[in-house]
């Protein structure tokens, strides 16, 4: 059950990720066809534009998102028992020891993030450190270090900038349109279904593209977590730490000091938002069911 689950985990993450990719080639070829009557011209330069931010956003993530979050690095000293929970499902998920932060919140939660797992770091919050034990502790880690093994944090980065590039092209287009802008705008000789085509292209670039990216996004955050989860048993042998950290982060109070755009990276919603449709997490007691079911 619990191979299957991540070997079926990674399949859905990578269907997401190429549909993610099919979005960004649809918007920018409605915006090609908006400007110069060409999809392929806003195609190209949609993979250039993702290519470009992607570059920018993966030459330092981990640093970015800790101080985005109130981060301070710890090193042994300052927390040997923390630091040796890490240094131990590090070493049992065979990868570096990441760079050791803390959170100044009461609310328990945990992250991962950086661009693979020889540049990776991980958050845990004061919360987390009075509220939880030692086995609760460990699933919770086990499921961060799991987000590095894996490279989640790695696809975690990619979706936010395509996301990110969906968004200004949808925000390009709508002001092109504003102002008037059309390829074919004088043209008289327009025949219907040209007309109807670029009304499609309008509606899909500014409305329903951004909406499936965001969707898109939310799935592939969600679908990480089951993963996540899944591994961190693996690396404890032990669900019912995991499982009692669920419980106890999911009936906490938000957090004050976390950042909006780094949510989808805790092991909980740090602000405890549920909305199913645009939920960055899975329900806890989806999660909670699965985990009692290995």
């Amino acid at each position: 059950m619990l191979y299957q689950q991540i070997a079926r985990n990674r399949r859905k993450t990578a269907f997401l990720l190429i549909i993610f990719v099919l979005i960004l080639v649809l918007v920018g070829a409605g915006l090609g066809y908006l400007i110069s009557g060409k999809p392929y011209v806003g195609i190209i330069w949609a993979l250039i534009g993702s290519a470009i931010y992607l570059l920018i956003t993966l030459s330092n993530p981990a640093n970015l998102v800790m101080s985005l979050n109130h981060a301070t690095e710890i090193h042994e000293q300052d927390d040997p028992e923390l630091w040796h929970i890490v240094e131990d499902m590090a070493l049992a998920a065979q990868v570096p020891m990441p760079r050791v932060y803390i959170i100044d919140d009461p609310s328990p939660n945990a992250f991962a993030t950086g661009r693979d797992p020889k540049h990776s770091a991980v958050a845990v919050t004061t919360g987390i450190r009075q509220q939880l034990n030692r086995e609760e502790l460990e699933g919770a880690l086990g499921h961060e270090l799991s987000h590095v093994k894996n490279y989640d944090i790695l696809v975690s980065t990619i979706g936010v900038a395509l996301a990110a590039v969906i968004s200004f092209i949808s925000s390009f287009a709508s002001r092109f349109i504003w102002w008037g802008g059309s390829s074919k705008s004088d043209d008289k000789d327009t025949s219907p279904f040209e007309i109807a085509f670029k009304i499609i292209a309008i509606v899909f670039t500014l409305i329903l593209g951004p909406l499936a990216a965001t969707l898109a996004q939310m799935a592939l955050s969600r679908n990480r977590e089951y993963l996540a989860d899944a591994s961190s048993v693996k690396l404890t042998r032990n669900p019912h730490g995991l499982i009692s950290a669920l419980k106890k982060i999911s009936n906490s109070q938000p957090m004050t000091k976390a950042d909006s755009s780094s949510a989808g990276m805790y092991i909980e919603n740090p602000f405890h938002k549920h909305g199913h449709l645009f939920d960055t997490h899975p329900p806890t007691e989806d999660r909670i069911k699965r985990l009692e079911n290995m």
